[in-house]
C-alpha cells in the first residue's frame, strides 16, 4: 500500500475509532459509577457496623433485651446471628432484588420508607438549587464585572453572611418573624390540616396537585415551602456568589474576552456568550456539590419545620440505633451523590468536547 493511501485512509481509521466520542465517555462514568455504588455499600455497611450501642436494646427496650429467648428470636429475625461477611453479602444480595431490609422502628420495608421520603427532601432541596443558581449566577457576575466597587464590596460581605450564619438558627429565626410575628407563612408540615393529600404520583406535592388539577392545594403546598426553600436558598446563594465571582473574574482576563469586546461586541453578549459560557465548567462543579449537599444536609431544616423527608428519616433511625434504616439512608446519600456526580461529568462532555476527547 503507498504512502497517498496510507494518508487518504488513515484520517477515516481514526474517525472510525474516534466515532461517538460522547457515547464512549458516557458509558466510561457509568461503569465507574456502578463499581462505586459497591463500594458505598461496602463502606455503609462497615461504618453502620461500628456504631456503639445494642440495636437489640434500641428496638426492643431494656427489659426485653433481657431476655435470652427474645434477644435469639429479634436477632434471628434481622440476620444479626451471621457473621459480618455473610450479612454484607446477604445484604447485597437483597439490594439487587430492591430490598433494603424492614426498620426496626417503623417496621415497614426501609425501601417503602425512603419512598415516601425522598419526594419532600426533593421538593425542598430542587426548589433551593434553582433559585440559588438564579440569584447566584446573577449576583457573582455583577460582583465580578464592578469588580472593587461599592456593589462588589456589598454582595461579597452578603454573601458572606449568608455562609456564615448557621441553618438551623436561620430557620428558627425565618420561622419566628414570618410565623408567629406576621403570620404571612403556614405552620410546619406540607400541608395545612384543611387539605387532603394529592393522589400519588411523584410523591412531590405541588407536582401532583398541578398533575391532578388541584389548584388549592398547590398553592397551600408551594406557601408550605416557602420558609424551608428559603432558609437553603440563602445558604447557598452566599457559596454560589462567591465561587461565581471568582470563576468569572478568572474568564474576564482571558485574550478572547479582551478580543471580543476590541470587536465592539455589546456587553450583555460578551458576559452570556463569552464569559459564562468559560465559566460554567467550575460554576457546573459547585452547583453539583451543592444540591448533593442539599440533598443530604437537610436535618436540622426537615427537624424545625416538621418536614418528613430523609433528614428527618435519618434521625429517628440513629436515635433508634434502627440499622437497616441507618444503611439504607447512608446508600441513598450515597447513591445520590454519585447521580449528581454523574450528570455533572456528561454535562462536562457536553459543555467542553475537549473534556471528551481527552477521556
Amino acid at each position: 500500500m503507498s504512502r497517498s493511501d496510507t494518508a487518504v485512509r488513515s484520517p477515516r481509521a481514526r474517525g472510525g475509532r474516534a466515532a461517538h466520542p460522547f457515547l464512549r465517555y458516557a458509558l466510561r462514568r457509568v461503569l465507574t459509577s456502578l463499581l462505586l455504588v459497591v463500594g458505598v455499600t461496602l463502606v455503609t455497611f462497615i461504618l453502620t457496623n461500628l456504631v456503639p450501642g445494642d440495636p437489640v436494646a434500641a428496638a426492643l427496650g431494656q427489659r426485653a433485651a433481657e431476655d435470652p429467648a427474645i434477644v435469639a428470636q429479634f436477632r434471628a429475625q434481622y440476620g444479626l446471628d451471621q457473621p459480618l461477611v455473610v450479612q454484607y453479602f446477604t445484604y447485597l444480595g437483597n439490594l439487587l432484588h430492591g430490598d433494603l431490609g424492614t426498620s426496626t422502628t417503623t417496621h415497614n420495608p426501609v425501601a417503602s420508607d425512603l419512598a415516601k421520603a425522598l419526594p419532600a427532601t426533593l421538593e425542598i432541596a430542587i426548589g433551593a438549587i434553582v433559585l440559588s443558581v438564579i440569584i447566584g449566577v446573577v449576583l457573582g457576575t455583577i460582583a465580578a464585572h464592578r469588580r472593587g466597587k461599592a456593589s462588589d464590596h456589598v454582595l461579597r460581605v452578603v454573601s458572606l453572611a449568608g455562609l456564615s450564619v448557621p441553618t438551623f438558627w436561620l430557620a428558627l429565626v425565618l420561622y419566628y418573624v414570618f410565623y408567629f410575628q406576621l403570620h404571612i407563612a403556614p405552620g410546619s408540615g406540607r400541608l395545612s390540616s384543611d387539605y387532603t393529600t394529592p393522589p400519588t404520583v411523584t410523591g412531590m406535592y405541588t407536582v401532583d396537585a398541578l398533575l391532578v388539577g388541584q389548584l388549592d392545594t398547590f398553592l397551600d403546598a408551594m406557601a408550605h415551602l416557602f420558609l424551608p426553600v428559603l432558609v437553603l436558598t440563602l445558604y447557598t446563594v452566599g457559596l454560589l456568589t462567591r465561587f461565581v465571582r471568582t470563576a468569572v473574574l478568572e474568564v474576564l482576563d482571558q485574550d478572547y474576552v479582551r478580543a471580543a469586546r476590541a470587536k465592539g461586541l455589546p456587553g450583555r453578549t460578551v458576559i452570556w456568550s463569552y464569559v459564562l459560557r468559560g465559566a460554567s465548567i467550575p460554576i457546573l462543579t459547585v452547583v453539583g456539590l451543592a444540591f448533593g449537599s442539599l440533598l443530604s444536609g437537610t436535618v436540622l431544616v426537615e427537624a424545625i419545620f416538621a418536614w418528613p423527608g430523609i433528614g428527618s428519616y435519618a434521625y429517628q433511625a440513629a436515635s433508634h440505633l434502627d440499622l437497616p434504616g441507618v444503611m439504607g439512608v447512608g446508600l441513598l446519600i450515597g447513591v445520590m451523590y454519585l447521580l449528581v456526580n454523574l450528570v455533572v461529568d456528561l454535562l462536562y462532555g457536553v459543555l467542553d468536547p475537549r473534556v471528551r476527547l481527552a477521556s
